[in-house]
């Protein structure tokens, strides 16, 4: 059985607290995309087949989604600060567990840990909407969410430019030892949130399954999202293989330098969430979806390794990761408007089932250009927030 306790009134944090977050929660959840880059260098250190090699990121993935599912709804039940911290001390272990080792299966193993505890990221996002009013809440998620999706986009650039200088164990270290100080600094900053609901764990998960069938709002910005960071993954899997192919010749820096660009795309985080408490959530997702699809028709014109090309990408780049961002902070202001009391629950769903789409927009777009070409792949990235709009026609105004 569960219980609510009295709410408690709680104080708007100050502006720094939030920055704070948002810094946390890209440091933390770079750690799922420090090793994409890498798989090479790693395999051959640690002798792992060609076959093999795959586990790496797939591991971490997994790790990711499992948490998504079974640790983030803790933020339900549990103190948030303390959940946090736990989680950070235990990854900032196991950074520290990767970098030394020299067998691959431990390494593997150690991959799977890094995508569990790398989901305090995500205890710390409904944290944020917990400690805003209702009037900043759509701002605040955007501002800390946009930390976030800048960890996502500077992760592949660092840790590519760190291997190439230091080695690749340099960047699990550095990063191992950055967590460890985030650990101790949100100890001491952070304030603490209790949780009104009291609820069993057993019954706590159960309640997610109940949440999922009964919640339309999380059922469609869900779907929104799984189709348009479908698209996000299956852009950012491929275009590196373009880049370095016999149309463009780059190299891994130039590469990197490349996944730069997209880094501005996150300016939209804020922008949305401020829309989002304007009540601009409906029009404000129909353009960010719009965007998507737009940035994936561009590239359609490449005919060669242009300037002109090159530019078209590089607008490409920046249209997509706007309009995934936006659509991001747009559906979990939507989804924390519901219900203090499941906001962790309602974000693990929510996070877990884009993510499904971005491993399945990334593993069909590497399919299509293997087997086809580079504008297969793009016709499978227009479908699928294509298929977003369609049903967004449906949403009632």
């Amino acid at each position: 059985m569960s219980s609510i306790a009295k709410p408690k009134m709680e104080k708007p944090v100050s502006s720094w607290i939030m920055l704070v977050l948002a810094i946390a929660c890209g440091v933390i959840v770079a750690n799922l995309y420090y090793a994409q880059p890498l798989v090479g260098p790693i395999s051959s250190t640690l002798e792992l087949s060609s076959g093999a090699a795959g586990l790496i990121v797939t591991l971490t993935q997994i790790g990711y989604g499992i948490g998504l599912l079974l640790i983030v709804p803790l933020g339900d039940i549990l103190e948030n600060r303390k959940l946090v911290v736990t989680l950070l001390l235990f990854t900032a272990v196991v950074l520290a567990i990767a970098a030394v080792v020299k067998s691959a299966t431990l390494f593997l193993a150690a991959s799977l840990f890094i995508g569990l505890g790398s989901v305090a990221a995500q205890v710390l996002v409904p944290y944020a909407a917990h400690l805003s009013p209702d009037a900043t809440r759509g701002r605040n998620v955007g501002n800390v969410m946009s930390g976030l999706l800048l960890g996502i986009m500077l992760a592949r650039p660092i840790s590519s430019i760190a291997a190439e200088y230091m080695g690749w164990r340099a960047i699990f270290v550095f990063s191992a030892a950055i967590i460890f100080v985030l650990a101790l600094v949100l100890g001491k900053l952070l304030p603490p949130r209790q949780p009104m609901t009291t609820t069993q764990y057993p019954i706590l998960l159960k309640s997610m399954l109940h949440l999922l069938k009964t919640t339309p709002v999380l059922q469609r910005r869900a779907i929104y999202h799984f189709c348009v960071f479908g698209t996000f993954s299956l852009f950012w899997t491929t275009v590196p293989m373009l880049l370095t192919g016999p149309i463009f010749n780059f190299s891994q820096k130039e590469v990197a330098l490349y996944a730069l660009v997209g880094v501005s795309g996150a300016v939209a985080a804020p922008m949305a969430g401020r829309f989002a408490d304007k009540g601009w959530v409906r029009p404000a997702t129909g353009f960010a979806l719009a965007l998507v699809i737009i940035s994936v028709i561009f590239p359609l014109m490449i005919q060669s390794g242009s300037t002109l090309s090159l530019v078209i990408l590089v607008i490409s780049a920046i249209l997509l990761d706007m309009g995934v961002s936006a659509n991001l902070v747009l559906g979990q202001r939507a989804i924390f408007s519901l219900g203090a009391e499941f906001r962790s629950r309602l974000n693990g769903l929510y996070m877990a089932i884009f993510f499904a789409g971005g491993a399945i927009g990334s593993a069909t777009g590497g399919w299509a250009y293997a087997v086809f070409d580079w504008k297969a792949a793009l016709v499978i990235g227009i479908a699928l927030p294509t298929m977003a709009m369609i049903y967004y026609a449906t949403e009632k105004k």
